[in-house]
């Protein structure tokens, strides 16, 4: 399970940046970064290349606030998956992470959770968050 290494090592090193623990913030973030490149899923490790906490909410990433925004936009994972050049699986698993991190159970919850934060926009069209 090598996805979700990466990811724990991820959430690890924010962690632990966040406690101001530099040191132990590279370690996990270089380990994640590494993982991440050597699955494909580069864009996965942006947040570990990052060298300030992300302002995104709940500690999503960059591409799950996107694969978020799409959700609440109405798009199905298989329009997802071709709007972001993601297998369906892929988009479930971000979808699931999604889920954890901002604590629901349901699309519909995760739509809303974020218009609550600005995450979403009226144009399913739109990339640039």
């Amino acid at each position: 399970m090598p996805y979700e290494e990466a990811t724990v090592r991820l959430l690890l090193g924010q962690a632990c940046r966040g406690c101001g623990d530099e040191e132990g913030a590279a370690r996990s973030l270089a380990i994640s970064a590494a993982i991440f490149d050597r699955l494909g899923a580069a864009h996965d490790a942006a947040p570990a290349d990052a060298r300030s906490p992300s302002s995104l909410p709940a500690g999503l990433t960059e591409r799950e606030a996107e694969v978020l925004a799409l959700v609440a936009s109405g798009l199905t994972n298989k329009e997802l998956a071709t709007r972001l050049y993601l297998s369906e699986r892929t988009v479930a698993r971000h979808l699931s992470n999604i889920f954890t991190k901002v604590g629901v159970t349901s699309r519909t919850a995760a739509a809303a959770f974020a218009f609550e934060h600005g995450l979403a926009h009226s144009d399913p069209t739109r990339r640039d968050r």
